[in-house]
């Protein structure tokens, strides 16, 4: 009888502290995620405030996402960050990731806010499917104020820059994977 007493408290023991962990990991999303979604909310404001043709199409989307990037480079360029994709019919939050890499003549270092607005339920669908977008591109930005927007849809989203400090001067391809981020969920 002791022995089983033992086994037993051994197990509960056991799914206490797995409990306790899951619970722990709980947390540590929870808070992640309210550290992106005060980030995207910050990041719209500030949009909104400074480019009223933006606050208007975001007004026309159907959804959005905003991300904070880091990018680096020294002739082979390289990024990341994290974001959130909100869907302003449901409400859903979906937290991505995302990756960058590309070749070109470059050098610097460049953190900024990536928002992109979506027309259509149908781009913002592919969107959060995932996959490569490659562009070329070719930007100067420097300093805190530094950004670059579009004004209109063109195929269905709008991007808009907002360089947040840094220094990056750069011409390269640039293939960027957007994904779902698990560990958010």
């Amino acid at each position: 009888m002791n022995t089983q007493r033992s086994l037993w408290l051994v197990a509960t023991l056991a799914l206490g502290f797995g409990t306790a962990a899951m619970a722990d990991d709980s947390a540590k999303a929870a808070a992640r995620r309210k550290e992106i979604d005060t980030a995207a909310q910050t990041t719209l404001d500030k949009l909104g405030k400074d480019e009223p043709e933006a606050k208007e199409l975001l007004g026309k989307s159907v959804g959005y996402a905003v991300f904070t990037v880091t990018k680096g480079g020294f002739i082979v360029s390289g990024g990341g960050g994290n974001g959130v994709v909100v869907d302003k019919g449901s409400g859903k939050h979906t937290y991505m990731r995302m990756g960058m890499g590309g070749v070109g003549l470059g050098i610097g270092g460049q953190r900024y806010e990536l928002v992109v607005l979506f027309e259509t339920q149908d781009r913002m669908d592919k969107f959060l499917a995932g996959g490569w977008d490659s562009s070329a591109t070719a930007e100067a930005a420097a300093g805190k104020e530094g950004k670059a927007a579009r004004t209109t849809f063109y195929d269905g989203v709008a991007y808009y820059q907002i360089t947040d400090k840094g220094l990056m001067a750069h011409a390269d391809i640039t293939g960027t994977k957007f994904w779902v981020n698990d560990d958010l969920r």
